[in-house]
């Protein structure tokens, strides 16, 4: 027996291009990445299928289990994953979201995959060790001895899943080991040691409280040398084949970010190569952190861009008192808001992987840029995500609070981009001291924010409150994040003036910059052209 009709319920957002993104694709060709837009569209197809977020709902609700012993009391050491994380890490890896723009000469090639990687999101846990990869690169070449060995390895786009020796496989993912109990941020207190061996290895011992991505092959880690911190090497399997005592003693059990596995380790007299000089580990891995901060930032403003099309793919077929909503006036202003927000995320995050890609190549301004701009970008992209996602959850109503709808997950993932590579405080006294130790930096910077001069009265008028607020140096630590974010805002309004769509343009200004915004999202002011950004925001589904 039939007890109702089901209607006026919308169909899950499937079947679309991910790549169909404006903002992004205007920034592929700008960067200098235009040769990667075939590929970038292939990859949004298999991004927006349902197959693919299938795989992202499967790999979140079986997450990673860990086997320590086997059935006769041997210790292992291993993690067992879902099939479904098998398949979207061998789609990043085969698409060259890891390591391959380290082996790829074509100007624009870390553009391409900072594009790629903003694109293919149908879960955010597996971009962990795929991040990872990518940052260990210019790490491994303070050693170019081990560099040699390993890095075509790393580049290489073949995702060879297992526990294996190094040098044997067919391709090769690295992970991070840092972060301590004592210290967490602060790397220097950490109390892991490494004592020379005669062969010329070191043995570690020591225990690492937080080591995402357990089962990658090799792990860049940090430890006290007899001449300070250091960074190492540290294989999971050895050249001989047996494993190096690396112990999982137990996998976190975290709010968000459920598919991959995070661990903590003890080293049990572990086997490790030294990269980098003894007392040397924190400007070793500098390179590697700034990578891996610039991936925090393109996940957030990926995690935007999937909010707001989940919102205006709902409200675009959901009706509600006679209307569609999104022809009634406030949701427009709430959705048009948060599609703002998300390109002046979008156009920032491309900014920076192009900075990234001629800093690469040798181009100083560009590195002073980015020294001080990624810093800046990290800070509040991440930062903006949690309030994004909640509201964009909202859209959906009640939909949108159930796990069915993705929206709960996304929410959960919303945090960990702040936290992870140093959390908002660490970021914005990261700002400050590039500020006051490298003048460069700031120039470079004003130079870029300086382009747009001009060109919009409320964003001439925003970089003389910066200036205004960097002359001043009283309490200038206790100021900060403001200090930050403003820095962050003419920014983006520069960008967005200069390279992005003049509604959405003229509406960043009006609101941020303008100071006419609420506390909220969906307060934009009158005037805005809502019709045109909206339309920037909702994906077009096959």
């Amino acid at each position: 027996m039939t007890t109702h009709e089901v209607f006026n319920q919308v169909r899950p957002l499937a079947g679309y291009d991910a790549a169909d993104d404006p903002a992004l694709l205007d920034g592929l060709e700008r960067e200098g990445a235009g040769w990667a837009a075939a590929e970038l569209h292939e990859l949004g197809r298999l991004g927006g299928s349902e197959q693919a977020i299938e795989y992202g709902r499967l790999a979140n609700e079986h997450p990673p289990t860990l086997r320590t012993h086997d059935r006769n009391g041997h210790r292992i050491d291993e993690v067992e994953f879902h099939p479904a994380w098998h398949e979207l890490m061998r789609t990043a890896v085969t698409h060259g979201l890891h390591a391959a723009p380290w082996a790829d000469d074509r100007p624009g090639a870390h553009v391409a995959r900072a594009a790629k990687f903003y694109t293919w999101r149908p879960d955010a846990g597996h971009g962990c060790p795929i991040s990872m990869t990518y940052a260990a690169v210019p790490a491994l070449r303070h050693n170019p001895e081990l560099a040699a060995q390993y890095e075509r390895l790393l580049t290489a786009t073949t995702y060879d899943f297992g526990l294996r020796s190094p040098l044997t496989k067919r391709g090769l993912l690295a992970g991070m080991s840092m972060t301590e109990k004592q210290g967490g941020s602060d790397v220097r207190a950490n109390t892991t040691t490494a004592r020379p061996a005669a062969d010329g290895t070191y043995r570690l011992v020591g225990h690492k409280w937080f080591t995402s991505a357990p089962m990658c092959d090799v792990f860049l880690t940090l430890a006290q040398a007899p001449g300070g911190l250091t960074c190492f090497l540290v294989p999971r399997v050895l050249p001989d084949g047996t494993r190096n005592p690396m112990r999982l003693m137990r996998l976190k059990d975290k709010l968000g970010n459920r598919s991959n596995a995070s661990s903590e380790v003890e080293y049990e007299h572990a086997v490790a190569w030294r990269v980098g000089d003894e007392g040397r580990g924190v400007r070793t891995i500098i390179d590697m952190v700034n990578l891996t901060r610039l991936d925090c930032v393109i996940g957030a403003a990926a995690g935007m861009r999937q909010g707001v099309i989940t919102a205006a793919h709902h409200v675009t077929h959901r009706q509600a008192f006679g209307r569609y909503l999104v022809d009634q006036p406030l949701m427009r202003n709430v959705l048009a808001d948060l599609a703002v927000e998300s390109e002046a995320a979008t156009v920032l995050m491309m900014r920076l992987a192009g900075a990234t890609d001629r800093s690469a190549r040798g181009d100083a301004g560009e590195t002073a840029f980015k020294r001080l701009a990624l810093a800046v970008g990290k800070y509040w992209v991440c930062k903006r995500w949690p309030g994004h996602a909640a509201e964009a959850l909202e859209c959906l109503g009640g939909n949108g609070y159930v796990e069915e709808s993705g929206m709960p997950r996304l929410f959960r993932e919303s945090p960990l981009n702040s936290i992870w590579e140093g959390s908002g405080n660490v970021a914005a006294l990261d700002v400050l001291r590039a500020l006051v130790k490298e003048q460069q930096v700031m120039e470079a910077f004003q130079a870029e924010v300086s382009a747009a001069a001009g060109t919009d009265a409320r964003l001439d008028a925003a970089v003389r409150q910066v200036q205004a607020d960097l002359s001043n140096v009283d309490d200038l630590e206790l100021r900060a994040r403001r200090v930050v974010e403003r820095l962050a805002l003419v920014l983006q309004g520069s960008l967005l003036v200069r390279h992005g769509h003049p509604a959405v343009a003229d509406a960043f200004c009006a609101s941020r910059l303008g100071g006419d915004h609420g506390q909220a999202y969906g307060t934009l002011p009158t005037g805005v052209d809502f019709a045109a950004i909206i339309s920037r925001a909702t994906p077009k589904v096959s």
